[in-house]
């Protein structure tokens, strides 16, 4: 059974392994544990059985009027089972006071997240990739 948390107090880096599937130079376990804990807001996708955690959803914000929600990720072996759609409801309740709720995406992700009410908008990026693993 899944069970979703919005503190990562009782995290370890051992609970983080296996994500940012692809990425060339993906950040270590504890620079994602670090990036989870300075995170303004985040939703935890843990499997009670073996207490690891099986996706994640982060947001940096204001906690005023503006939120952005950099990453959501769930392991390749959960997904199809509609972790990744409860963890940014999650987050979207969390973050319900906001006027603005940002996010930049792949194309082929657009009707997931229009499926839970954002809107497709115009957006500028700069990628540092020489810091994609967290500066390590």
């Amino acid at each position: 059974m899944i069970h979703y948390l919005t503190s990562c107090e009782f995290l370890t880096p051992e609970q983080l392994t296996g994500f940012f599937v692809g990425w060339p130079n993906p950040p270590s376990a504890e620079t994602h544990l670090r990036l989870l804990r300075q995170s303004g807001a985040v939703v935890l996708a843990v499997d009670e059985s073996t207490r690891r955690v099986v996706g994640f959803i982060s947001a940096l914000t204001d906690g005023v009027l503006s939120a952005y929600i950099p990453l959501l990720e769930v392991l390749p072996e959960y997904q199809g089972q509609g972790i990744g759609r409860a963890l940014v409801e999650h987050m979207l309740a969390q973050l319900k006071d906001c006027y603005m709720i940002d996010l930049v995406c792949d194309d082929e992700l657009r009707p997931f997240y229009a499926s839970l009410g954002l809107r497709p908008a115009a957006a500028m990026i700069l990628r540092n990739y020489s810091r994609q693993s967290g500066g390590e």
